[in-house]
Formats: C-alpha cells, sequence, structure tokens
C-alpha cells in the first residue's frame, strides 16, 4: 500500500520532505500548496506533484493519506485543522505550534477526527543523539547532575529581513522558538531517559510518554544582534533548568554570535559525562568502561556538517527522512508513534516558560 502524502507550505522544509519521501518505499508525494504561484508550479515540476494555491482545495481535490506541514510555525494550526475536517492524518514541522493553547486545540480536533497528529524533531533520529539516550536509560551516568543544550548561531540581518521568521505572530519567538527548539526537545529527551522527571518512567518511548521533566526554569532574553527594524524577538536567550528530580540544566540559544558555532548537547553526572558537538561525540567517559565503548566514540569521532550554525540550508535531511519514515510505519502497524502531540509539545511547553520568566523576571514552574 501507498502512503500519498501532501504538503501544506513550500518553503525551504518542504523541499527536505520531498526529498525524504522520495526516499521511503510506499510512500509518494502527490501535492502542495502554497499561494506563490512561481515558486508552487517550481516545486511541482522538481518533485513530479500536482500544486495547489489552497490547502484546503488540495485536501478536497487528492485522496490524501497524510498531510505534512510546513507552514511558518505560527500557520500550523489551520492546515492542522482542515486535514482533521477530512479525516487526513497530519505529520507537523518543528513546532507543533507557538503556544500551547494552539497546540492543545490540534490535539482536539485530531482526537475528535480520530486521526493521528505527530511531530517533527529530526534530532531524536541523529544516532549519536540516540547513543547518548541508550546511555542515559541504561542509567550509565548514574543520576545526573546537569543536562545542557547549547546552539550558538548566527543568522545574517537578510535572513530575517522581509521573512516570517522573526515575527512575533508566525515564528512565536526567536533563536529559541526557531533554532534552539531542537536542542530543547533532545535534552529533555536525554533527560527523561535517566529518570529526570523524577516519575521513575523513561519518558518519550513511543507511547510511554509522561509529564515534562522540567519542573522550573529561569532566563533571560534579548535582541543584541539585529536591529528592531528587522527582527521583533529574541536573537539571544539563556535559562537556567531544573528538572523534577533535581538534575540542573543550561540553555543556549542565539542566532547572534558571528560566525556561528556547533550545537552541543551535554550530559553528566556521578558515573560519566557525554558531549556531542553536531554529530561528534567529542566526551564519552564512564566510571565503568565497557567493551564496546572504544568502538562507540570511533563510530562517531567527527562531524562533516555545519549543522545550519550560519546556513540553514547546509542541514543534510536524512535524520528528517527517519523521522518521516517512524511515522508512516507507526501509521501502518498501529504502533504508537515516538513524537505523537503530547511529546512533540513539550519543547514549546519548556519555551513558553523561558519566554515567560524572561518577561516576568522570575522563575516560572511547568505544571
Amino acid at each position: 500500500m501507498t502512503d500519498r502524502i501532501a504538503i501544506a507550505g513550500i518553503g525551504a522544509v518542504a523541499s527536505m520532505h520531498a526529498e525524504s519521501i522520495a526516499d521511503i518505499d510506499g510512500a509518494e508525494l502527490v501535492a502542495g500548496s502554497c499561494r506563490t504561484e512561481e515558486r508552487g508550479r517550481e516545486f511541482a515540476d522538481e518533485y513530479d506533484c500536482t500544486w495547489y494555491a489552497d490547502t484546503e482545495a488540495m485536501l478536497d481535490a487528492e485522496n490524501v493519506d497524510v498531510l505534512s506541514i510546513c507552514t511558518p510555525s505560527g500557520a500550523h494550526l489551520e492546515p492542522a485543522l482542515a486535514a482533521a475536517d477530512r479525516g487526513v492524518d497530519v505529520l507537523c514541522e518543528k513546532p507543533l505550534e507557538i503556544t500551547t493553547d494552539r497546540i492543545d486545540e490540534m490535539v482536539a480536533a485530531a482526537d475528535a477526527a480520530g486521526i493521528r497528529l505527530g511531530g517533527i524533531f529530526n534530532q531524536r533520529y541523529n544516532p549519536v543523539v540516540r547513543q547518548l539516550r541508550a546511555a542515559a536509560a541504561e542509567g550509565r551516568f548514574g543520576g545526573l547532575s546537569v543536562a545542557n543544550a547549547y546552539v550558538p548561531w548566527w543568522r545574517d540581518d537578510d535572513y530575517y529581513d522581509g521573512a516570517w521568521q522573526g515575527t512575533q505572530d508566525l515564528d512565536g519567538g526567536g533563536a529559541l522558538m526557531n533554532q534552539s527548539i531542537h536542542g530543547v526537545d533532545a535534552i529533555q529527551w536525554i533527560a527523561s531517559a535517566a529518570g529526570a522527571g523524577g516519575d521513575g518512567d523513561a519518558a518519550g518511548e513511543a507511547g510511554g510518554a509522561s509529564a515534562n521533566p522540567v519542573e522550573e526554569v529561569f532566563a533571560y532574553t534579548a535582541r543584541r544582534a539585529h536591529g528592531d527594524d528587522i527582527m521583533e524577538v529574541e536573537d539571544s536567550a539563556v535559562a537556567v533548568l531544573r528538572y523534577r528530580d533535581g538534575t540542573l540544566g543550561q540553555i543556549l540559544g542565539a542566532t547572534s554570535m558571528y560566525p556561528g558555532s556547533l550545537k552541543r548537547l551535554q550530559v553528566a553526572g556521578r558515573d560519566g559525562t557525554a558531549e556531542i558537538m553536531e554529530d561528534e561525540l567529542v566526551t564519552w567517559q564512564f566510571r565503568e568502561e565497557r567493551d564496546d565503548d572504544p568502538e562507540v566514540r570511533e563510530r562517531f569521532g567527527e562531524t562533516e556538517s555545519g549543522g545550519g550554525a550560519a546556513d540553514p540550508m547546509s542541514i543534510d535531511y536524512a535524520n528528517h527522512r527517519r523521522n518521516i519514515a517512524d511515522f508512516l510505519d507507526a501509521r501502518a502497524s498501529g504502533d504508537p508513534y515516538l513524537l505523537d502531540a503530547s511529546e512533540a509539545r513539550k519543547a514549546v511547553e519548556i519555551i513558553e516558560a523561558i519566554y515567560e520568566s524572561a518577561e516576568r523576571g522570575e522563575p516560572v514552574r511547568i505544571e
């Protein structure tokens, strides 16, 4: 059986979805929608599909199994509702939406229609990130002391000028909600596996999502490297986290750090430390060495990707392909999906709390 897929929103990330779909057996891209005719026709020609100016018209005209939403972040709700009205499953780019209230509207509509609603967080399908999470789930760090994520990136003014990126209404935030949300999701997912959620549950397994592992945040945000006429939201953010089991964490999210450097994830505890820089495992040290640890260090011992540090189009789509394939596999099998809506919601909930803390100048709890 072939999964017939349509894409809502033909921007840069839509090409990653289209390339991924082309690589997946049993998946077919049948249509894409956007309001700009020239862009739409170019996309349709490149990927051998049909262009529509309107998403609802596309869903009415095509026999679609899955709608892949790649519109601007603050415009994910409307196509999701349109798909739910027509009984079409939804796979939505990060973030699911720019507020938890809008996400909850999507979830309610999906539940009422009996459709699947899943998210995209492609770093969960990065083999080196999975290696680190497996170690956390196995208890190799002991009780965690810290779980940190750093995204020290740069974006030129041209990236924001005249674009939806950097606007409050459509981006919902800046360096955190757009770029650094991948790191926020990855670090909470890893920390959950180590028990940082405090509930004894390795949250984030397919079908095993639990409460957000982050209990409290304190944060500052600022716009430091781009003028008010260029962007409306933050290009620099720092936050301190306290997880539910007492683990501490730091988040750095920036598009203000010229020329941009590689993103990092770091977890450490009494019994070990691991650190990923982009796709390279730069630290993998444990109190109890295992026979396969040297092989792990060798396998992930270098990175060839700039990872979007300065150029958003330098990101490889292999992890997107794995992410999309996993969603389609879950549809086919009826099994739970790793990034169902409740799981994909967590990073937005953390970032929402960070923004509230920065605005109020005090810690904010996540209930």
